[in-house]
């Protein structure tokens, strides 16, 4: 039993490693220096790790959390 567990993890881990390598290629981009909502800069490590970002970190959490509510998720 343990062995096809085993192997529905490996799946599950490769199937979420090509699912966040598409999106690293899918987001080219210029990033943006200042958020596009609060007008704060965004750190160079971010900018990096996202290419195309355009807010900041609190912004992006906080549209996220908008958009679930909006959607009727909990």
């Amino acid at each position: 039993m343990a062995d096809v567990i085993d192997a529905a993890q490996e799946r599950a881990d490769l199937i979420l490693e090509s699912q966040i390598q598409a999106a690293r290629q899918s987001a080219r981009g210029v990033s943006a220096m200042f958020c596009i909502d609060c007008d704060r800069p965004i750190p160079e490590e971010r900018r990096a790790a996202l290419p195309g970002v355009s807010q900041c970190v609190y912004c992006k959490e906080l549209a996220e959390i908008n958009a679930k509510h909006y959607r009727g998720n909990k």
